[in-house]
């Protein structure tokens, strides 16, 4: 019964445009659990003993979090469901803080990949084009690798069924398609299987790790600092929080400035992109300067 429960619930909520991978598979784990254990419903005791049963503290409150969903989801249709109580689960940490590159460490990090062994490979331009266009487009890293070649069209580079599901379009600079089209061209030349943008030196799509482990890799090369460690998703903090920095500062134009950025980087909403407010001192300096001027009467 909690086998069928669950799949209408996963049902509705990716109607709705959630993706719910990862959750899927903490679900499926709890019900196994429950209905081993002869229990049709949801009891709050069994869902903290199954939460409690991780490495960490942090492992266990998105057990928690996650089942929570799905028990209130049923409890409004059968009160037998128990809701575990959220104050039980263990604090989650808050959003690690984003390393900002400055434009010379862009620079830097797209000549070392430029350099990666073997020479005479492939590999030096793949990664040299992907960090450049994370760099300069925001992109998530799971939406670069996912990218096809047929993507790449004239009007930008289409993003489809990223986060949240939703398909839009990137823009590119004119020196970022050429620099595209550059790769492209030398990427179209090889024999594959796929058609995937960014392939590895076996012609097979580029995963995450190994994107990763590259990255690391040059960041080590050009002497990134370690604390704190510069993440590959930084390169899209960087293109946000430079966005905001050259926010007009007429007011009529901060908000169409701001929903304009929401868009481009395909948040789910305003309050993803407003967290960037925070990134660094200059913008929290602006927007105190802002609260300032309109407590003391100066701006309406």
């Amino acid at each position: 019964m909690l086998t069928q429960d669950l799949d209408r619930y996963l049902e509705l909520r990716r109607a709705l445009g959630h993706k719910l991978e990862a959750a899927e598979i903490l679900l499926r784990s709890f019900v196994r659990q429950a209905q081993a254990e002869g229990e049709s419903h949801i009891a709050a005791a069994s869902a903290l003993a199954w939460a409690a049963h991780t490495r960490t503290g942090h492992q266990g409150s998105r057990r928690l979090t996650v089942l929570i969903g799905l028990a209130r989801f049923l409890h409004a249709e059968d009160p037998r469901h128990e809701i575990p109580r959220r104050s039980l689960a263990c604090p989650i940490p808050p959003r690690p803080r984003p390393y900002i590159f400055s434009a010379e460490q862009i620079r830097n990090l797209i000549q070392a990949a430029g350099q990666l062994r073997p020479g005479r490979s492939l590999r030096p331009l793949t990664f040299s084009t992907l960090f450049g266009l994370l760099a300069v487009t925001g992109l998530r890293i799971s939406e670069a690798l996912e990218l096809r070649v047929g993507d790449f069209t004239p009007d930008g580079l289409v993003i489809r069924q990223t986060k949240f599901r939703k398909n839009r379009l990137v823009p590119l600079h004119e020196s970022t398609a050429a620099a595209l089209t550059r790769y492209l061209d030398r990427r179209l030349g090889l024999r594959t299987v796929t058609d995937h943008v960014f392939v590895s030196i076996r012609r097979t799509p580029i995963c995450y790790m190994t994107a990763h482990r590259t990255f690391r890799l040059l960041c080590a090369t050009i002497g990134l600092p370690s604390v704190p460690q510069a993440r590959l998703h930084d390169l899209r903090h960087t293109v946000a929080v430079r966005a905001l920095e050259a926010c007009p500062k007429d007011r009529d134009q901060i908000t169409p400035h701001v929903l304009a950025l929401s868009t481009y980087l395909g948040h789910a909403s305003l309050r993803g992109t407003y967290w960037y407010l925070q990134a660094t001192p200059e913008l929290l300096r602006d927007v105190a300067g802002v609260a300032e001027g309109w407590m003391n009467g100066e701006l309406r």
